[in-house]
């Protein structure tokens, strides 16, 4: 699993810190899904703060509020 790791484009920051994020959130979460989770909310976020928000497809916008309203009102 972690071979993939080695085609993470670490030059990019947009790139690099949402997959860091999610392999790091999956042992400290105890569960795939929430490091996947934030991966996908921490992603969408990054690239519209970078001004690189069209290269991400809107469906992954619509995903990441649906995860953000997730955390919020089904907190555990």
């Amino acid at each position: 699993m972690m071979e993939s790791v080695r085609h993470i484009d670490f030059g990019d920051f947009t790139e690099s810190l949402p997959a860091f994020l999610t392999i790091i959130m999956m042992p400290f979460t105890y569960s795939i899904a929430n490091g996947v989770s934030a991966g996908l909310v921490v992603y969408p976020l990054l690239k519209l703060i970078s001004g690189r928000g069209r290269e991400v497809h809107w469906i992954v916008y619509v995903l990441a509020v649906l995860v953000v309203l997730r955390f919020a009102f089904l907190s555990e």
